[in-house]
């Protein structure tokens, strides 16, 4: 990382489970644009995600820890777990700017959500104050994004895996080798997640 204000991309997500498609996408943005390093942000309970079964946050957490212990340019923070539900990423932003003054954070967010950013708590604010680098999503048709400059589009890889897909995978018996990382897999077999 750079000596002089690290440029950290922030990829939140409830990471139920983490798979091949999260770690790509965080890799790729790690190592093929201008940051320094991915931090991926477990979520306890995203507030359009509210009702969704999730497993505890904590065993989310140590897949998402499992995955990445071998890549130094990635991390897995626990920083919402102790803030009030449900999670506004301005108030994440906040918290990260008290515990790491030093560091400039980039929002990383799929293609599908950038047009519901303004709905999002202090919107004007996320907009104003950060860079929001946008990778493509299946299914979005890519856009030229209008309004602020600070908006940039990445050409990153297309992937179209889904936790829901891994779930119902795991749910059925089927396997999800090369879905998620090895260790992963053995996690979720160990634990028995996802069974009926």
């Amino acid at each position: 990382m750079s000596a002089i204000a690290p440029k950290v991309g922030l990829l939140f997500g409830s990471f139920n489970p983490i798979h091949t498609g999260h770690l790509i996408l965080a890799h790729f943005m790690a190592t093929h644009t201008d940051l320094d390093a991915v931090w991926l942000i477990v979520s306890p309970q995203s507030p359009f995600k509210v009702g969704q079964e999730l497993l505890p946050e904590q065993a989310r957490y140590e897949l998402v820890e499992a995955a990445i212990a071998d890549n130094g340019q990635l991390q897995v923070l626990d920083v919402e777990f102790a803030m009030s539900k449900p999670n506004y990423t301005i108030d994440t932003l906040e918290e990260l700017h008290q515990r790491y003054p030093q560091h400039q954070f980039v929002l990383l967010m799929g293609e599908d959500n950038l047009p519901g950013l303004p709905r999002w708590k202090a919107a004007d604010r996320i907009m104003v104050e950060y860079e929001i680098y946008v990778y493509p999503r299946p299914g979005i048709e890519a856009t030229v994004v209008a309004g602020p400059a600070n908006v940039r589009i990445v050409d990153a890889p297309l992937l179209d895996i889904s936790a829901t897909f891994v779930r119902d995978c795991v749910r059925t018996g089927k396997s999800i080798r090369y879905l998620v990382p090895a260790e992963v897999e053995k996690r979720i077999q160990q634990k028995g997640y996802w069974k009926e």
